[in-house]
């Protein structure tokens, strides 16, 4: 397992891929100087708006992708047989686990959402909307993160954590590259709503 900078996409790799992020440089945690002072009112809100738009951006993929993804969404796009990063916990869970399982996910996201837009700009250049959208989940995912590695270092001296990143689409035909998009992202759906129950009332004010 090697160290990995927690913004590496690694989209050259062809399987699921173990890693571990390194949140900061250095040997620990720099104090408090990574958090801004509203991050976890930030936080809570860069996860309710993701969940807020998932499913907009997978309908607006899925027509995007045209026939036969439109019509015969639900094999097609059946995510049972792709890899996503276990979440298994829930709202009595601890905060630092809760916090550490945020991160497997979102870094995760982060990296599928950038082979995806890869794809749909080779795949869909005058897709301006979809585009938008995935540039923006994206940018949103990106800050997340970042807001991730300052709690988990301000509250916890964590600094790095154990990922695993997808499967890139990267040499596929472009309709396995518009399936594995679709499973993706209808995946997506479903984990980011579960994620919201959890991390939310650990986000909320007291």
């Amino acid at each position: 397992t090697g160290v990995v900078p927690f913004v590496a996409l690694l989209l050259l790799q062809r399987r699921p891929v173990a890693g571990r992020a390194l949140l900061v440089t250095g040997s620990g945690c720099p104090g408090h100087s990574l958090c801004r002072s509203n991050v976890q009112e930030q936080t809570r809100r860069q996860v309710a708006l993701l969940n807020a738009t998932a499913q907009d951006l997978f309908s607006l993929y899925l027509k995007c992708q045209g026939e036969p993804f439109s019509s015969d969404t639900d094999r097609l796009c059946n995510p049972s047989g792709i890899f996503f990063p276990a979440f298994r916990v829930n709202r009595t869970s601890e905060r630092k686990e809760v916090m550490v399982a945020m991160y497997k996910l979102f870094a995760f996201l982060n990296a599928s959402l950038g082979n995806i837009t890869r794809d749909q700009e080779e795949l869909n250049p005058m897709a301006k909307e979809l585009l938008d959208r995935l540039h923006n989940t994206t940018k949103t995912t990106r800050g997340l993160i970042s807001n991730l590695t300052c709690l988990l270092c301000k509250n916890y001296n964590i600094f790095q954590v154990d990922v695993t990143y997808g499967e890139s689409s990267k040499g596929k035909s472009t309709f396995k590259k518009k399936q594995q998009g679709c499973q993706v992202l209808r995946k997506y759906v479903q984990v980011i709503a579960q994620a919201a129950r959890v991390l939310l009332p650990h986000l909320s004010p007291p």
